[in-house]
């Protein structure tokens, strides 16, 4: 049985994000970057300053990857950007699903080759409406279809396993991939099961262990499992809706959360739900790799 352990960290930003999602760090400067999916920014944090600033977006951002010292990839509902870090100006790179107005990207990791997956969803949450979507070298693949919430986006450190779920199926799937571009190389199949059971599989990383840190939607929670599925510990956080953790060095977890959907009573109720979370755990993960234009 998991282990469960009692909140015993801290809050690293209080600025309420309606929906928090996509946090990466650079541990080259020390800085996490993270996104209002709804409120249209970005948000960067230098931590040994603790100096945060917000940077609008006329985008809806949901993902972000470095390039180098002077670009990042940005992904939204109107494609795949590069943003320029000293001006934050945004060019056009890729298109996803000009079809789809409706849709907008949720979840996204760099694979250890350079290339990204990213996953689309509808705004009105509409069933199977996204898709999972390979990017290498500006080159896009559907990779999956018929999405509700695409989550866990996350690949083994050789890169030869890739995550992904549906959070609304809940089930976490696992599929072989090939180490040199990232594409799959065999069928997925599913890992954990948490089909019917309270609370959304959501955001994931990958430690270099192979085992998995899970945010866990509705439950204000993040799990971790060992690669073969078994659930190992459950640490909680003061905000329900948490969606997605990232390593920021030295056996922490950065987590973000979301008030997205809570009414005037239920955000009285948790009145940290949006907040950035910082947690003590036993982790260690690689450094994040630069998507390969």
């Amino acid at each position: 049985m998991a282990t469960t352990h009692n909140f015993e960290g801290s809050v690293l930003s209080s600025s309420l994000c309606e929906l928090g999602e996509g946090p990466t760090f650079e541990a080259e400067t020390a800085t996490l970057w993270w996104f209002d999916i709804l409120g249209k920014a970005l948000h960067e944090l230098h931590l040994p300053t603790g100096r945060e600033i917000v940077h609008k977006l006329p985008v809806m951002g949901s993902v972000l990857a470095s390039i180098d010292a002077g670009r990042q990839l940005v992904g939204s509902d109107q494609g795949l950007f590069v943003r320029d870090r000293a001006s934050g100006e945004l060019s056009l790179y890729r298109e996803l699903e000009p079809e789809k107005p409706g849709n907008r990207s949720n979840d996204g990791r760099v694979h250890p080759s350079g290339s990204l997956w990213i996953g689309t969803m509808s705004k009105k949450g509409e069933d199977g409406a996204g898709s999972i979507y390979h990017v290498r070298e500006g080159v896009v693949t559907k990779l999956f279809d018929r999405i509700s919430i695409p989550n866990s986006i996350c690949f083994s450190p050789d890169g030869t396993i890739g995550y992904y779920v549906d959070t609304r199926v809940n089930r976490l799937m696992r599929v072989p991939l090939d180490s040199e571009t990232g594409l799959p190389a065999g069928d997925a199949a599913v890992l954990v099961d948490e089909n019917g059971k309270p609370g959304g599989i959501d955001g994931s990383i990958c430690a270099s262990d192979g085992s998995i840190w899970n945010a866990r939607w509705g439950e204000g929670a993040v799990d971790h499992y060992a690669s073969d599925g078994t659930h190992i510990s459950r640490h909680l956080l003061p905000a329900r809706r948490t969606t997605c953790p990232v390593y920021i060095g030295d056996g922490r977890l950065a987590v973000t959360s979301s008030w997205e959907g809570l009414d005037e009573a239920a955000r009285t109720a948790d009145p940290l739900a949006g907040a950035l979370f910082e947690i003590a755990v036993p982790i260690r993960c690689d450094p994040e790799p630069a998507y390969r234009l």
